[in-house]
């Protein structure tokens, strides 16, 4: 007759070590995740491009009106899409600043300045990895498909609101929520309407809009992006420009980290994370729905969010 075997603590500890290192494993890129990626490098980095293209402006301007300026933004855009690209979990998903995230952070901005978003951004980002290592993530499969098209109709919406000001060429929109500075621009507009900065958008737009319709396979918003470009520059348009682009990034501190405020910033930083992690788990959902292939993976999208943030 055999013994039950018995296991002391050591035995206990170790394999609390084992799961813990097959749970960080279960998180991290594969190899073999990237070959889809050797098989059309060209189409890949001309989409990479078209991406970048579109994503500039908007990382600028969401980092200026999130209060830290425009160095900000692009930095995010860089650095925290790049790491979640490597590591989240979404074959077809972008990661940088959006326009719901701004509507949460100008509020802090105000209360806590600028060091205080950092330092709720760096919360945000660990309580996102725990959420990703407690397996929150696959929460998302049970969400109904009408919230999902709701999301991204309304996130969809508020960028499209954010762009009125720039698409009329009004600088100085005021307003604390999204639909007031659209409304102020508007009002701005109809009382010294100036046309040829509308036009132009509304060309972009056209051109995109169509020619992406019945030319798929041509990148319409590369080229008219760049035409509109050539066009202003060639002419001397009277149309606003985006102006100098940062050059380099900060060396990475932690200077911005006090002690004593850290308590009254959880709060926000929950409030963060749970919107970091709604809208990435909602976008990458709909992402799927355009495309064939590999589903994201719930838990490493969590995963890659929070490194995101932390970086």
């Amino acid at each position: 007759m055999t013994e039950p075997t018995r296991t002391g603590p050591a035995d206990a500890a170790e394999s609390t070590v084992v799961r813990a290192v097959r749970s960080v494993a279960a998180l991290l890129p594969r190899w073999g995740e990237w070959t889809p990626a050797a098989r059309s490098p060209g189409a890949d980095l001309l989409a990479g491009l078209i991406v970048a293209l579109v994503a500039l402006p908007l990382a600028l301007g969401f980092g200026i009106s999130s209060g830290l300026g425009a160095a900000a933004g692009l930095t995010t855009a860089v650095i925290a899409g790049a790491v979640a690209a490597v590591f989240g979990g979404s074959r077809f998903q972008v990661s940088g600043p959006t326009g719901a995230m701004t509507v949460v952070l100008v509020p802090i901005v105000g209360q806590y300045g600028p060091t205080g978003v950092l330092a709720v951004g760096l919360i945000a980002g660990l309580v996102l990895v725990v959420l990703a290592f407690a397996g929150v993530g696959r929460a998302v499969r049970y969400m109904p498909a009408p919230v999902i098209e709701g999301f991204t109709a309304g996130i969809a919406v508020v960028i499209a609101l954010q762009q009125f000001p720039a698409a009329l060429g009004i600088a100085g929109a005021e307003g604390e929520k999204v639909w007031q500075s659209a409304a102020d621009a508007v009002h701005q507009f109809a009382q010294d309407p100036a046309l040829l900065t509308p036009a132009t958008a509304l060309a972009v737009a056209v051109v995109i809009l169509v020619g992406g319709r019945y030319l798929p396979r041509i990148p319409f918003s590369l080229i008219a992006v760049a035409a509109a470009t050539l066009i202003a520059q060639l002419f001397h348009l009277d149309i606003a420009r985006i102006g100098a682009i940062p050059a380099g990034f900060a060396a990475p501190t932690l200077s911005f980290l006090h002690v004593g405020e850290l308590t009254s910033l959880i709060a926000p930083a929950l409030a963060v994370a749970a919107l970091a992690a709604l809208e990435s788990l909602l976008s990458a959902t709909a992402a799927d729905s355009m495309a064939v292939g590999a589903r994201h993976n719930p838990d490493r999208e969590l995963f890659g969010q929070g490194l995101a943030n932390i970086a």
